[in-house]
């Protein structure tokens, strides 16, 4: 999008452009420790997006551990720039995922798919990666 200085807020809190910034309720915050956004939140997601369909729901649980989130600023002209915002949390209106349009697998997410993910029950995030990237090298 043409921003030289974008960044996060946790390794660059100067930039003019925080793409990731300190969630708003975590501004006041001087104790750390246990004042991060933890446990499992909602996710709604968006019918026809990959991770919809790698979960086959659009409504998922997944756990969280940070204090920093998606710049909801920048969610209109990331979304100009193909960037589909395709999960928020239904009560926040947190963007939790987004995916490149006409990526084979371009996914971000906010939230921490290893949590929930074992190696007999991997998360569907880790499967649906697995998956493209043979579907790739097999073309």
């Amino acid at each position: 999008m043409g921003y030289a200085d974008a960044n996060t807020a946790e390794i660059a809190p100067e930039s003019l452009h925080r793409v990731i910034d300190l969630m708003d309720e975590q501004k006041s915050v001087t104790e750390l420790g246990g004042s991060m956004r933890l446990g499992a939140y909602e996710c709604k997601l968006k019918s026809g997006s990959k991770i919809a369909d790698v979960y086959g729901t659009l409504s998922i649980k997944e756990r969280h551990r940070h204090r920093y989130e998606f710049n909801s600023r920048y969610r209109t002209e990331f979304e100009e720039h193909g960037f589909c915002c395709v999960g928020e949390n239904p009560d926040t209106g947190l963007v939790e995922a987004l995916e490149l349009e006409g990526h084979p697998w371009y996914i971000g997410v906010q939230f921490h798919p290893e949590y929930n993910s074992t190696v007999v029950n991997p998360s569907p995030l880790f499967m649906g990666f697995v998956r493209a990237v043979i579907a790739h090298t097999q073309r």
